[in-house]
């Protein structure tokens, strides 16, 4: 389970668009934080650890202990605004949490044991139809990942939620179907390799059958 950081914040006074500006301009990157019946708190960020964190992946699914004039607030990521060219971070939000909050955040699946899969080590292809799954978590226990075993799939299988072994206290948003996560489809090669056994297996089936035709012409002509 995913550890709890610690990111350091200052107030900052509601300001007009150019004191926002400034503030970026001096390394800084504006938010807010809100919820859990508080109002809401301006903050300003370093740019440097916002972006660091970005780099980590999986910033909107992670708790922070956010620090503010030597308190501390568990928060989640809610929001990050980019700069449309650059990618330069421009705003995060932070959702404020209760202790007992249970949340939705989205985590990634990992795929094990892709060697022990017969249906990749004939040619087939892993076909990825979520990666990532809502899921409702407490807020002091979110996995960094779910993982997939591999082991023994083969072309055709599909691998669905139920094929992921969670944690007694986590579920998926999704309750009312087994979805799917990912398939193990066949390559283009191997779906011509089958339409290409088949096709001889049918000639084959066919010569004997005119085999079979022609001795019982012949016993008929004796």
């Amino acid at each position: 389970m995913s550890d709890t950081d610690v990111i350091e914040v200052s107030a900052r006074e509601r300001t007009t668009t150019g004191g926002v500006r400034t503030l970026r301009q001096s390394g800084m990157v504006p938010g807010v934080v809100y919820g859990n019946d508080r109002e809401p708190a301006l903050v300003a960020v370093d740019r440097r650890v916002v972006v660091k964190e970005l780099n980590r992946g999986g910033f909107m699914g992670r708790v922070y202990e956010l620090q503010l004039d030597g308190r501390k607030q568990r928060c989640l990521p809610r929001d990050v605004q980019l700069h449309p060219v650059s990618d330069a971070p421009l705003h995060v939000d932070f959702l404020r949490l209760a202790d007992d909050a249970k949340i939705a955040v989205m985590v990634p699946v990992h795929f094990a044991n892709e060697e022990s899969s017969d249906g990749l080590k004939r040619g087939g292809v892993l076909n990825i139809v979520r990666h990532e799954v809502e899921l409702l978590c407490p807020n002091d226990h979110i996995p960094e990942f779910i993982e997939i075993d591999l082991t023994g799939t083969d072309i055709g299988d599909s691998l669905k939620i139920s094929d992921v072994k969670l944690p007694g206290d986590v579920e998926a948003t999704i309750t009312d179907r087994d979805f799917t996560i990912a398939t193990i489809t066949g390559s283009s090669a191997v779906v011509d390799e089958a339409a290409e056994a088949a096709a001889e297996a049918e000639a084959e089936a066919a010569d004997g059958d005119e085999d079979e035709a022609g001795e019982d012409e012949d016993k008929a002509e004796d």
